[in-house]
């Protein structure tokens, strides 16, 4: 079994990881850290572990103890933690961020997107989990430029539940503001397009086109839809093999024929991408569960890969039939 400790376990992120590290057939959760709940069992905050487990919260860092530490603290918190904690941290416990502190990888942090760098993550020992956006967005643009296609600017339209905001609630994350609302945020300078950027540049020598990005704020609880458009000259049965190439060995994301909705992954870590033309335009849509794929079942199908476990383990999950 492997032991695992949890950094920041009262947010939206780690109560997903609980839910599915609790039922991972080699895992056991050794301790789970939040000095503000210290003493109350982990239902007492998310609610939906009741009956699931006893364990309770605690502000020790019992370091010794664990093969693997999941970071889920806030933006800027991650790294806060790690210049106060790395002396005592053994160098064999690996590290699994789920920040934006470390994506950028001359941090030292190996980028855990799997569709990109699997053999990379294998081989890890720190760890930066991509963010939601960025997945999403990547999953639809791989291909392309893994074949050096992107020939021009990429155009996105991404859309994202209220969950993606994080726990604290804040002006734009109320139920009664959110619910039959929608709004634009960060138009053309979100943060991921850093990360974004950088593994375009990975697999694209050279890239240099504008991602035209503009973040939309759901009415919904979870989900994040994209969609993208750029130029491509090749033929839409060309395109479609090209996707299905870069994906055949993929063990979570799905290239579909038809076009798709976002329930077909809500509550799962799959990705589904779906390409058509449009004269000269490829539009490509593109779509993940913002805290599974995006966030905490991503860390999880990374943690596999990093202890040599089956890449799925403990990512069974299943989407809802409504």
């Amino acid at each position: 079994m492997v032991k695992v400790g949890i950094i920041g376990g009262a947010g939206y992120t780690a109560g997903e990881l609980l839910r599915i590290l609790l039922n991972h057939p080699q895992v056991e959760i050794t301790f789970v850290n939040s000095s503000s709940n210290a003493g109350n069992h982990l239902y007492d905050v998310h609610e939906g572990l009741f009956g699931e487990t006893e364990i309770l919260f605690t502000d020790q860092l019992p370091f010794d103890k664990v093969d693997a530490l999941f970071i889920c603290s806030g933006h800027g918190d991650s790294k806060k933690f790690l210049d106060e904690h790395e002396k005592e941290i053994p160098a064999s416990v690996k590290i699994i961020d789920l920040s934006q502190d470390f994506r950028n990888e001359s941090c030292g942090f190996v980028y855990g997107l799997p569709e990109v760098n699997r053999e990379r993550i294998r081989k890890a020992n720190r760890l930066a989990n991509p963010g939601c956006f960025a997945t999403a967005i990547q999953i639809g643009l791989l291909p392309l430029a893994a074949k050096g296609l992107i020939k021009g600017e990429v155009h996105t339209n991404g859309i994202t539940g209220s969950t993606g905001a994080g726990v604290k609630p804040g002006a734009t994350s109320h139920f009664s503001w959110r619910n039959n609302n929608i709004s634009i945020y960060k138009a053309f300078t979100h943060q991921h397009l850093l990360e974004i950027t950088q593994t375009m540049r990975q697999l694209q020598p050279g890239f240099d086109h504008a991602i035209n990005f503009l973040p939309v704020r759901g009415d919904f609880a979870r989900g994040i839809f994209v969609s993208s458009y750029t130029e491509c000259d090749l033929e839409i049965e060309e395109i479609q093999k090209i996707y299905k190439d870069f994906y055949k060995d993929a063990e979570f994301v799905f290239v579909m024929d038809a076009n798709p909705d976002l329930k077909q992954v809500v509550n799962t870590n799959k990705g589904i991408v779906h390409v058509e033309k449009h004269g000269n335009k490829l539009l490509i849509i593109s779509m993940i569960d913002n805290l599974l794929k995006g966030a905490s079942g991503q860390a999880v199908q990374n943690f596999n890969l990093m202890f040599g476990l089956e890449e799925t383990a403990g990512l069974k999950l299943k989407p809802s039939a409504f």
